[in-house]
């Protein structure tokens, strides 16, 4: 049996998807138990009381633990669980200047605790997800401009069914153990070209345009309430060291996967529906 925190997120929901295709069983942890919907072969678990009866192994996604890790870490010791896969972040590499509460130091000392906890762990360490583009639906809905802090901010979004994937072969084999993946997607990208290439997708002539990176902030604190000033501080000032230089891809997934990784040209296309509804 696997436990997945995150159930429902960007990461959750094709991981389950993918687990629940192979047959394996899956425990997805969930604030709404009673209502969740899930693929057939997921039971739904109150995160409030992770019941880790019969569970092996455990994906730890630390946007789903407003408490931090400690708490779900330390049952899952004492209940035997062996492996757990870790849901970090790219930051931890790329961004090693940064200060205590950054997205950088939360997710190192994450990692830290999983290697305290367990005797098998693998870190996925997946930078921007194409998925984050469905930030910009509200927006788009009142018209073809994205507002956003720093255009030529370069990433590499990686499509969440691809870090699924990675996540199950690190679940159900041997040869990620121990091994801490910087997973990207295969191409970079300024913020401003993904914006024009999600209109391609949309058949709109999107444009995005900058605003100063204050303004950002205040909009982050206002709409994100899991997001505190720290987190938006490390995030902005992580962005604007991209900007201008090429954007941080690896091949791992392709590495891993025996595949290409998915372009973000492909995830746009694919989930257009999402935002016209």
């Amino acid at each position: 049996m696997i436990m997945v925190t995150g159930a429902t997120g960007n990461l959750g929901r094709p991981l389950l998807a993918e687990l629940a295709a192979k047959g394996v069983k899956v425990r997805a942890l969930t604030r709404t138990p009673g209502t969740v919907r899930l693929p057939a072969g997921a039971e739904p678990c109150d995160s409030a009381a992770p019941d880790f009866d019969g569970v092996t192994a455990l994906v730890l996604n630390l946007a789903a633990l407003p408490g931090g890790p400690g708490p779900l870490l330390a049952a899952a010791k004492a209940a035997g669980v062996r492996r757990v896969v870790t849901l970090s972040s790219l930051v931890v590499t790329e961004d090693r200047s940064a200060g205590e509460g950054s997205a950088a130091a939360v997710h190192r000392e994450l990692e830290a605790a999983v290697e305290a906890a367990v005797p098998e762990w693998t870190h996925l360490r997946p930078g921007g997800f194409a998925s984050n583009a469905l930030q910009w639906k509200g927006q788009l809905a009142a018209g073809d401009v994205v507002r956003g802090p720093y255009a030529g901010a370069s990433t590499a979004p990686i499509d969440e069914a691809d870090l699924a994937a990675v996540a199950v072969r690190a679940l159900l084999g041997d040869g990620l153990l121990g091994q801490a993946l910087p997973l990207t997607g295969p191409e970079g990208l300024t913020t401003a070209r993904q914006v024009e290439i999600l209109g391609e997708a949309l058949s709109r002539p999107l444009r995005y345009e900058e605003i100063p990176p204050e303004a950002a902030k205040r909009a982050m604190l206002a709409h994100n309430p899991w997001v505190d000033e720290a987190a938006a501080d490390s995030l902005l000032g992580y962005l604007a060291t991209t900007v201008g230089g090429p954007a941080v891809v690896t091949g791992e997934v392709a590495r891993v996967l025996g595949r290409p990784a998915r372009t973000y040209a492909q995830w746009t296309a694919e989930h257009a529906a999402k935002f016209l509804n």
